[in-house]
């Protein structure tokens, strides 16, 4: 990659990282607010809920929204929104207040993928997409990393006001970063040149959106449940202090971090011996969904270390996954309408995100983690088999000079 392709990964990393510490500093400090707060699981789920909510709600939006003002201003705007979100965090006194400031931050956090996915698009080339997407998407793991040991110390010496407060006001620093240096391309080579606008709602049409956002409603919840529950399962079920979690719960991101980047360097290096992208990116995809399944035995075993090592496995082999399926639209269509395909199957995870949230809670309070693990790890193979039925070749959108008319020609036939 050239030096300006590093800076543009390096920027939406850091924007990442900081998007998953703003996230997962109420995930460290679940267990003392659910206490101070006198929360159940149920509760507990509904606060998680909101976000989600505002996290779906936003998501198509927020894509649109990138397309129209470009990535520049689009990100701009996204992260200002998020950081003051999560500031306000300090002010709870209530699971009411406190699903309600959650509902503001998820607004602002669904668009860093959009954003993220669309820069890459207009920076890489399809055989460097999935290894740009992973490294800038390991931010998310990097960000759970830091998460538990800084949040922690955080609220031990100064309190949990504190914890979201510092955790925030990272956004305004990198805010000053991109506004200075980032600028959007000029056009690629590899992009189509004659490639007509298309409608936002004509996006809905296509067999291979879709698949997509189907894909991504069944694995991503997978995900939230990891970041989400972690450490309230660690506590509750295997009597972690919250210095304990301080010390390990970072564990099972690390490996996410390294799933990332072997999730993206491999379907890039099967492209590069010659392999189709798209089939690339499903034998990626599929071997990955196959070992998240690691995570079932996690909650039988009697070993907290076993079973973490289990978890840890399971959130690398997500990250392989996702390194993948967050490129797909990139390779599917023109890069104008990147974000807001993008946007669309981030929908379809933060609903069944949503979904899969307020189960636990009530799964949990009525019975145990035992059926939430066991779905953990069918549902990526369901995703799995949506994108391998689903998603046969890139969205059809324009007609070449020379094609007669009603036929068209796929963005992605110069790339594959």
């Amino acid at each position: 990659m050239t030096r300006k392709q590093w800076w543009v990964v390096a920027l939406l990393f850091l924007a990442t990282v900081i998007n998953y510490l703003d996230r997962q500093t109420l995930s460290v400090l679940a267990p003392e607010l659910r206490d101070r707060f006198r929360m159940s699981n149920t509760d507990y789920s509904r606060v998680v809920f909101a976000f989600l909510l505002a996290y779906m709600l936003m998501q198509s939006g927020s894509g649109r929204l990138l397309d129209r003002l470009g990535t520049r201003r689009g990100f701009s705007l996204t992260i200002a929104w998020w950081s003051v979100a999560a500031m306000l965090h300090a002010a709870a006194n209530s699971a009411a207040s406190l699903g309600f400031f959650r509902f503001l931050l998820g607004l602002g956090e669904a668009g860093n993928w959009p954003g993220g996915v669309k820069a890459v698009s207009e920076w890489f080339p399809p055989k460097q997409r999935a290894f740009a997407t992973g490294l800038f998407n390991s931010g998310s793991c990097v960000g759970a990393v830091v998460a538990p040991p800084v949040v922690a110390w955080i609220a031990l010496t100064w309190g949990w006001q504190s914890a979201f407060l510092v955790t925030g006001s990272i956004g305004f620093l990198w805010l000053a970063l991109w506004l200075g240096t980032y600028r959007t391309p000029e056009k690629p080579a590899w992009e189509e040149a004659e490639a007509q606008p298309i409608r936002w709602l004509s996006l809905l049409g296509y067999r291979q959106v879709w698949a997509l956002v189907g894909a991504r409603m069944m694995a991503d919840p997978v995900w939230w449940f990891y970041v989400f529950w972690l450490p309230e399962y660690l506590k509750r079920e295997r009597q972690f202090s919250l210095a304990e979690i301080g010390y390990f719960a970072w564990i099972p991101f690390l490996t996410a971090d390294l799933g990332n980047l072997v999730g993206g360097a491999l379907s890039g290096w099967l492209i590069r011996r010659g392999m189709l992208v798209l089939a690339a990116r499903k034998i990626v995809m599929a071997a990955s969904a196959a070992l998240m399944t690691a995570g079932i035995p996690a909650v039988f075993v009697a070993s907290p270390t076993t079973s973490l090592a289990l978890i840890s496995l399971a959130t690398m082999a997500y990250s392989m996954w996702a390194a993948n399926v967050l490129t797909l639209p990139a390779d599917l269509v023109p890069q104008h309408v990147v974000a807001s395909v993008s946007g669309i199957s981030g929908t379809g995870a933060a609903l069944g995100g949503m979904i899969f949230m307020l189960s636990i809670g009530v799964v949990v309070d009525h019975f145990s983690y035992v059926p939430v693990f066991l779905a953990a790890g069918v549902m990526p193979l369901i995703a799995a088999s949506g994108i391998l039925g689903g998603i046969s070749k890139p969205v059809q959108v324009h007609a070449p000079r020379d094609a007669p008319q009603g036929t068209c020609a796929q963005p992605g036939s110069q790339i594959d």
